[in-house]
């Protein structure tokens, strides 16, 4: 495997940021490895996003996903926004923008990463299950499934009584955010009343974990919307023991095409 970690100037937020990327490797003498790049000449790609107090090397640093990528012939690659999450700021930077605009397009002129729908995932812990699933039903025709480790899934919720050091007030300002494409819930109604594509979604949360009841409000809302949702929960809490164990679950549901 290549890790790869890179600095580069972003036009959307106006200064230098960085992602850590993963790529496959063709190799058969890396001890302990299966290392695999499966001849395909664009990889897929599995955009991995961070929490909220985080950054683009937290994945690698945290859990074992290079290792668990090996042979799956993908890549990852893993932005670092901050906390901004995964929006465009009232008071900050155009992260939102970033995200689901330059950020595809950077990595892409860098590494072979196919542009095709169907080879495009994303997925996130808590911050970044919101980003993850923010990016899939707002731009169903660009990603494929989506998941959510632990998401901050309602953010109407999260903004209304959330703890004062979330800064939410920077993220949107005075802002509504109910209703608007800031709001899950709000996008996966509209969604459920479009006849257009829709994303495959996954989400995780472990039953006393401070998001749980966040988790369960977006569950029942994405079953109403007549959503393809795989959901799992078990006893856990907000720790990286259990992300570092549901993202191998993330891997095995990926529908990456043959």
């Amino acid at each position: 495997m290549a890790l790869i970690h890179c600095h580069f100037y972003s036009e959307s937020i106006g200064m230098s940021t960085s992602m850590t990327v993963i790529l496959p490797q063709q190799t058969q003498t890396q001890i302990g490895m299966e290392s695999n790049r499966g001849g395909r000449k664009l990889l897929p790609t599995l955009y991995l996003l961070h929490g909220l107090s985080d950054d683009d090397t937290i994945w690698t640093r945290r859990t074992s996903i290079e290792r668990y990528v090996a042979s799956m012939g993908i890549a990852v690659v893993m932005p670092n926004v901050h906390k901004s999450f995964y929006a465009n700021m009232e008071y900050g930077e155009n992260y939102w923008t970033f995200l689901t605009e330059e950020l595809p397009a950077v990595a892409r002129s860098f590494f072979p990463l196919s542009d095709k729908r169907e080879d495009n995932f994303v997925a996130g812990l808590s911050m970044g299950g919101y980003g993850a699933m923010k990016w899939a039903l707002s731009y169903p025709d660009r990603i494929a499934a989506a998941a959510s480790l632990s998401g901050s899934l309602d953010i109407v919720e999260r903004v209304k009584n959330g703890p004062s050091w979330l800064k939410f007030d920077f993220v949107f300002g005075n802002r509504q955010v109910e209703g608007t494409g800031d709001d899950l819930l709000w996008l996966l109604k509209q969604a459920g009343e479009s006849e257009g594509t829709k994303p495959k979604l996954y989400q995780c949360c472990g039953t006393e974990d401070f998001l749980y009841q966040d988790n369960l409000t977006f569950r029942d809302a994405c079953r109403r919307a007549g959503f393809d949702l795989t959901y799992e929960e078990e006893t856990g809490d907000h720790n990286w023991a259990y992300w570092d164990m549901k993202i191998q679950n993330v891997l095995n549901w990926l529908p990456i095409s043959k």
